[in-house]
């Protein structure tokens, strides 16, 4: 039982820790995931806090780093310009304890 426990923790720590490594795209072809930057933190699916260093952006939580390249991201995103055409809405946030996710029904985008 202890075995399952730790590879359990073992799988949600490393599996999902490169869940927030996010490369923007040039084009939406190109996307795992569309997203578009709503005005108002209410209207968000997700508050993101961009963090400066790549161990930083752990588990599925709005931390996100973005890569320089392509090949070193989990998720490619493009950011498009109308809020209908967006399969996840974010709002950035300034603090790191502001990030998270308003709403659970998009979490499985970023899995």
């Amino acid at each position: 039982m202890k075995k399952i426990i730790l590879l359990t923790v073992l799988f949600l720590h490393f599996g999902l820790a490169k869940a927030q490594k996010v490369y923007s795209v040039d084009y939406e072809n190109q996307a795992d995931v569309k997203v578009f930057v709503v005005k108002y933190e209410n209207q968000a699916d997700l508050k993101v806090y961009k963090v400066k260093y790549e161990n930083q952006a752990q588990g599925n939580d709005g931390k996100w780093f973005f890569t320089k390249y392509e090949n070193q991201a989990k998720k490619k995103i493009f950011f498009v310009k109308y809020e209908n055409q967006a399969d996840l809405k974010i709002f950035f946030v300034e603090y790191e304890n502001q990030a998270g996710w308003r709403s659970s029904s998009k979490k499985h985008l970023l899995y």
